[in-house]
């Protein structure tokens, strides 16, 4: 029995070393082999000196070393195809996921009765209430609109059986919300909460607009009630505007009222415009997530591993 942990890195060389060392000393302890596999997604900093150094210690520890940076969700893919572990496990560097869960969950999966076992915070101490709220109002949107099931403050940090990821990896598509993934394929989760827990070292690569970014992938990824949502506003708006022409007509012929007010007419015109403007940029981020995926361009590609077979490039 082996596990494996996928462990993306985008500027890490400070907390690497920590995780390193309280994760091994967790996994020691846990009766199965286990192997690192960590991604560096085009660091700028000392990151994949530090992994090489990692790897020159423990042979346990492998990694990925991308071209440039290609995002956290390509370096999950990448974990995903090139781990060789029963039980495969996602964690960040930065201590937010604690390693002390991990056997734990293992336990949870040898009873059987579960195929994952996944992470949620409880609590959000420690960052900006305006970012907690946009996130809770992101979780219950995404619920209501998506078929993808996702736990307000679920975490990537998940652990899970082989046959889950071979369903992961089998979902190839270039456009990759990893949380509405795991929600969409199913398979029998456990989740298991868990107090918040800070950065052990260096700064997040996550500021309100990546997020709110982020967000708008997912929602886009997995539902289509936008695209509902433009549709059924613009019939309103013909309604609403045939509704309009009658009742001008009608002031005509019955009162004599001559139609004045040309700050009213602007405002109306600029009004519609602004809506069409709307529908129609909604319209363009699903043509444009189409013309991302019908390209055929590689989630990744690896420019360096010490791995001795690799999926450089997919």
């Amino acid at each position: 029995m082996k596990i494996s942990l996928i462990v993306p890195c985008y500027n890490e060389e400070e907390a690497l070393p920590i995780f390193y060392r309280e994760t091994k000393n967790v996994l020691e302890t846990m009766p199965c082999e286990h192997e690192f596999v960590f991604i560096n997604d085009g660091s700028r900093d000392r990151t994949l000196a530090v992994l090489k150094e990692l790897a020159g210690q423990d042979g346990c520890v492998q990694y990925l070393s991308f071209s440039r940076n290609f995002g956290k969700e390509a370096a999950m893919y990448a974990g995903f195809c090139n781990v060789t572990g029963d039980y495969v496990a996602v964690m960040d560097a930065d201590m937010q996921d604690p390693p002390a869960l991990l056997p734990e969950m293992l336990d949870k999966l040898l009873t059987g009765e579960y195929d994952s076992v996944a992470t949620c915070r409880v609590t959000r101490k420690g960052e900006p209430p305006i970012r907690s709220w946009f996130a809770r109002l992101f979780y219950r949107m995404i619920n209501r609109v998506s078929d993808a099931d996702i736990v307000d403050g679920a975490r990537d940090f998940r652990l899970m059986r082989r046959e889950m990821v071979d369903a992961i990896v089998e979902m190839g598509e270039y456009n990759r919300f990893s949380k509405g993934i795991f929600g969409w394929i199913g398979f029998r989760t456990c989740w298991l909460p868990y107090e918040n827990v800070n950065r052990v070292a260096g700064e997040t690569k996550w500021n309100f607009w990546k997020l709110f970014k982020y967000a708008i992938d997912g929602i886009i990824n997995f539902s289509q009630a936008p695209l509902a949502f433009a549709s059924w506003f613009g019939m309103f708006m013909t309604v609403l505007s045939f509704v309009a022409v009658i009742f001008i007509i009608i002031r005509k012929l019955v009162f004599g009222d001559p139609v004045t007010g040309w700050a009213s007419t602007a405002c109306i015109i600029t009004f519609i415009g602004g809506v069409q403007l709307f529908c129609m940029g909604i319209m363009g981020q699903y043509i444009a997530k189409t013309y991302l995926e019908v390209k055929k361009r590689p989630h990744y590609i690896v420019a360096e591993s010490n791995m001795d077979e690799v999926k450089r490039i997919k």
